[in-house]
């Protein structure tokens, strides 16, 4: 099935170390977006990168050292991504949130589909 609609996507670009009430803030945030129902959200772990702070953030061999760049993207209606932010007001203490408006198309199995492959 094909569906197509306009929709908004968030970008997300924080440090491996950041948290949110002791979990990692990319967890959290997935978290949120899971509850308010928000249809994609993927997390990406970058290779290096710096932000406003100007503090370059890589990624190590080093299983203790955990301080690559992050980047959660997540899309999904503009009504739902608008009860998002002021979540992402109170979670991101250093980052940056980029937004913009995006078309989707969206391919799903029908119920039909997904029974026949079982």
């Amino acid at each position: 099935m094909k569906e197509q609609f306009p929709a908004r996507m968030v970008r997300i670009h924080f440090g491996e170390d950041d948290r949110w009430l002791g979990k990692p803030l990319h967890e959290a945030i997935l978290a949120k977006c899971k509850e308010l129902g928000i249809a994609e959200a993927i997390v990406f772990r970058g290779i290096e990168g710096y932000g406003s702070a100007s503090r370059i953030r890589h990624a190590s061999h080093w299983p203790l050292t955990k301080d690559a760049p992050i980047q959660l993207s997540i899309v999904d209606r503009e009504e739902k991504i608008s009860k998002l932010i002021p979540f992402l007001d109170a979670m991101v203490e250093e980052g940056l949130v980029a937004t913009s408006a995006v078309d989707v198309i969206r391919y799903s199995r029908t119920p039909a589909e997904v029974a026949s492959q079982q």
